[in-house]
């Protein structure tokens, strides 16, 4: 085996759940194989490196292994090279609805502790 279909290889490696997801994300343009967009049946080899979008962040992985068949995490893991940039963490902001009125003892002790004023 030489090649894999690039919907069944993501599936496989668990980065969808099914694999009419990987297929659908195909088809909508979400997946690239060495930066050309790929369609479902479009095989990949090892090597190849994959750009994936999900939620609307991009993971870059590597082919090591090529799998067919849905495989266990460590072994999915063994098969691709996540080339993926940390990303830094998002603030939360303390948020309230428009005409809420005052907050309460509790969720002002919230706001402050999110705010970083113990």
């Amino acid at each position: 085996m030489d090649s894999a279909r690039v919907d069944a290889w993501l599936w496989a490696v668990r980065i969808y759940k099914t694999r009419s997801a990987a297929t659908t994300a195909c088809r909508a343009g979400h997946v690239r194989v060495n930066g050309e967009r790929a369609k479902a049946a479009q095989p990949v080899r090892i090597g190849d490196e994959l750009r994936v979008r999900i939620a609307g962040f991009d993971r870059i992985l590597v082919v090591k292994k090529l799998l067919i068949k849905r495989v266990g995490a460590p072994v999915a893991a063994e098969a691709m090279e996540d080339r993926t940039p940390v990303r830094e963490p998002t603030a939360k902001l303390a948020v309230r609805d428009r005409g809420a009125g005052r907050p309460t003892k509790r969720e002002r002790r919230d706001i402050d502790r999110l705010r970083g004023r113990d």
